[in-house]
C-alpha cells in the first residue's frame, strides 16, 4: 500500500532527525536550533502558499492548536535529547505507540483486532524493559561523571552567560534524570495527540494547506516564545550551523509523506503510529555511530521487541 510506504519514509527520516538535532545541539542552545530549524522548514514550504488558501476560518484555528501541541512537544523533545543520549532517546520516545493507540481508539474509534494487541503488548513489554537500562548506566555514570555532552555543555555555558529565568528553569529541570525521562515521555504524548490530529484535519483540507499553516503558527509561537523570555540568539552561529538545514529539509520531507498518507482513507493511526517507529533503529545505530554511546546491545534487544509487535500488528494476520 501506497500509504504504507509513505509512513516508512517518515519513520526513517524520524530516526535521521533524532541523530541531526543532536549534532545541531552541539553548536547552539535548543531555543536557537528550534527557531532556525522551523523558520528554515518554513521557508522551504513556503512557494506551497498559492495552494494554502481557501481553508474556513474555524480550520485555521484547529490548525493553529495543532501547531501549539508540537510547539511544546518540541521544547520537550529537544531540551531531553540534549541532556541524554539520543539512542536511549529513540527508544523511550516509542511510547508514543501507546498513547496514540489509546487515542485512536478512543477519538477514532479504530478497531483493536488480536494481532494488534498482541503487538501493543509486545511494544510496551519492550518500553518496560528499558528500565533494566538504568542500573547499567548508573556503572557507567560513575566512570564518566566528569564527561558532560557536547550540547549539553553549550546549553549550559550560554545559559551562565544570558541567565534569562526560562534558561534556568530548563537547567533546573535537565539536572534532574527523571525529570529528562518525563520530558522525553511527555513530547511523545503531545505527538500523539498531534498526530490523532492529523487525521482529524487531513479529512478537509489538503496537504499543502496543513503544512503551510503548520510551519507558520510554529514560528511564530517559537519568535513570541523568545520574546517573553527575553531569550539572546547567536544568529550567525545559527546560519552556519549546517545540521540545522539538513534537518529542515528532512523534517519537510518527511512531514508531506505523512500528511499525504493521512489523506488515504484506509490508513489508521493505530497502523501508522506503529510504523513510525522503525526509525528507532537508525537512532541507535547512529549513537554508536556518531556519538560512541554505550549499551548498544540492549537497546538494541528492547527495540527488536518493539519492532516484533509492530510486524505482528501491521502484517494482515487474520
Amino acid at each position: 500500500m501506497v500509504w504504507v510506504s509513505l509512513v516508512l519514509l517518515y519513520g526513517v527520516l524520524k530516526g535521521v532527525r533524532e541523530i541531526l538535532k543532536k549534532k545541531a545541539l552541539g553548536r547552539n542552545t535548543v531555543m536557537e536550533v528550534l527557531l532556525m530549524y522551523t523558520f528554515l522548514s518554513f521557508l522551504i514550504v513556503l512557494p506551497t502558499a498559492p495552494k494554502a488558501g481557501g481553508m474556513e476560518p474555524v480550520q485555521y484555528g484547529y490548525v493553529a492548536i495543532k501547531s501549539f501541541v508540537i510547539f511544546l512537544a518540541w521544547l520537550c523533545s529537544f531540551h531531553a535529547l540534549s541532556s541524554m543520549p539520543v539512542s536511549l532517546y529513540g527508544v523511550l520516545d516509542l511510547s508514543r505507540v501507546i498513547f496514540s493507540t489509546v487515542l485512536g481508539i478512543v477519538f477514532l474509534h479504530e478497531s483493536m483486532p488480536v494481532p494488534r494487541i498482541i503487538g501493543f503488548v509486545l511494544v510496551c513489554i519492550g518500553l518496560y524493559a528499558l528500565r533494566g537500562l538504568k542500573n547499567r548506566e548508573k556503572k557507567e555514570k560513575k566512570r564518566e561523571a566528569s564527561e558532560n555532552d557536547d550540547s549539553t555543555t553549550v546549553e549550559r555555558s550560554l545559559s551562565k552567560e544570558e541567565r534569562p529565568s526560562a534558561q534556568r528553569f530548563w537547567g533546573r529541570l535537565l539536572a534532574s534524570p527523571t525529570i529528562v525521562v518525563i520530558l522525553a515521555f511527555l513530547s511523545s504524548l503531545l505527538n500523539g495527540i498531534s498526530g490523532t490530529m492529523d487525521k482529524v484535519l487531513m479529512k478537509r483540507m489538503n496537504e499543502s494547506q496543513l503544512q503551510f499553516w503548520y510551519m507558520l503558527f510554529l514560528v511564530l509561537y517559537y519568535m513570541i516564545y523568545i520574546v517573553l523570555t527575553r531569550t539572546k540568539l547567536h544568529l550567525l552561529s545559527m546560519i552556519l550551523n549546517g545540521w540545522i538545514w539538513l534537518l529542515s529539509i528532512a523534517f519537510v520531507i518527511a512531514d508531506r509523506a505523512l500528511f499525504v498518507a493521512n489523506s488515504y482513507p484506509e490508513s489508521e493511526v493505530t497502523v501508522m503510529t506503529l510504523l513510525k517507529q522503525a526509525g528507532c533503529v537508525v537512532t541507535i545505530i547512529g549513537g554508536k555511530v556518531f556519538f560512541q554511546e554505550k549499551q548498544i546491545k540492549y537497546k538494541l534487544c528492547c527495540a527488536a521487541i518493539i519492532i516484533a509487535g509492530i510486524v505482528v500488528a501491521v502484517l494482515p494476520f487474520g
